[in-house]
Parts: structure tokens; C-alpha cells; sequence
């Protein structure tokens, strides 16, 4: 957190039960990282794909949300609401090494309901509720952003949902 690198190898993948990948045109901009994705898409790794376009690595995806553009926080934020309503969350790595969770959590279930962020990003309640279920009931899961979510008018508040989700579920680190 706080770095402006990458965080793990793109070989990572292969370790992990989830990956989601989103703001990044990866099979294009990032093509030897796509050769990873999917390859570990193939031995059983879960690819979520969130995204106002739709690539190619879509067609590896378990799970492919095209969200409206500038949406990304209110599709996150739905993804953690179910994460909490569900008790999907990692108690121990929240009360350890996090702060803040209550006014967190307390925002979420109070505004973002799986029908209430599919009004505002587009996305069925019932997939943002699948998606949510996918990452919650993982052991492992990272994360592969790209400019599309930094470079946009809502940058910050976007990668912030992305760590935020990462720290609710204990995948940091």
C-alpha cells in the first residue's frame, strides 16, 4: 500500500484461488502477464474480469462485469456489502491490522446493497452477489489493476475500494 509498483509477480497467479483483473486491457497491454492469467485460469484459478469494455481474457473468466464507466466504486462497495451481510470477511486480520472498520461497514450495509450498486454500476444483483461469494469463500486471492483504474477522475477512491476489499478479506500480504 502506497507504492506505486506492482505488488506481486504476475507468476503469482498460479498460487492464488482468485485473481481479479480490472481496468486493464491485459491481453493487450500486458500480454506475457495474460499468458500467466490464463494458464492459471485453466488449472482452476477463479478470473474475475471487471470492466467497462470486454477483452479477450473474458473468455477465461469465471465471472466478466461490465460496469458502467466511473462505476467501479459503487460495484466494490456492493462486492463488500454482500461480503459483510454474508460474514465473508476475515475477523482476525481486521481486528488486527486494520482500523476503521465499523464506520466502513457501517456505510456499506446501510447504501450498498447488491440492488442498490447494480442501479448506479449496471451489474445484476445476483452477479455482484456470485462475484462477492467467489472472493469470500476463496483461501487466496490478488488483485491485477491497471491505469484504468488509477488514471481516472476517480483514482484514489477506486484503488481504495480495491485495498479495502484485500484488508476486509485478509489477502494482503
Amino acid at each position: 500500500i502506497g507504492s506505486g509498483a506492482v505488488t506481486n509477480i504476475f507468476a503469482d497467479v498460479a498460487n492464488s484461488d482468485v485473481a481479479l483483473i480490472t481496468g486493464t486491457h491485459t491481453t493487450a497491454n500486458h500480454p506475457v502477464a495474460a499468458t500467466f492469467m490464463k494458464e492459471a485460469a485453466r488449472k482452476g484459478t477463479k478470473l474475475i474480469l471487471v470492466d467497462v469494455r470486454r477483452h479477450a481474457i473474458a473468455d477465461f473468466a469465471t465471472h466478466f462485469a461490465q460496469i458502467r464507466p466511473g462505476t467501479d466504486v459503487a460495484f466494490y462497495n456492493g462486492i463488500m456489502h454482500v461480503l459483510i451481510a454474508e460474514d465473508l470477511v476475515d475477523h482476525t486480520f481486521i481486528e488486527q491490522r486494520t482500523e476503521g472498520f465499523g464506520k466502513l461497514r457501517a456505510l456499506l450495509l446501510d447504501g450498498y446493497s447488491p440492488q442498490q450498486a447494480s442501479e448506479i454500476c449496471g451489474i445484476p444483483a445476483d452477479g455482484i452477489t456470485a462475484i462477492a461469494r467467489t472472493i469470500g469463500n476463496a483461501n487466496s486471492m490478488l488483485i491485477f489493476w491497471g491505469m484504468g483504474i488509477a488514471q481516472h477522475t476517480t483514482g484514489t477512491d477506486n484503488a481504495r475500494s480495491l485495498i479495502s476489499l484485500c484488508l476486509m478479506t485478509g489477502n494482503m500480504g
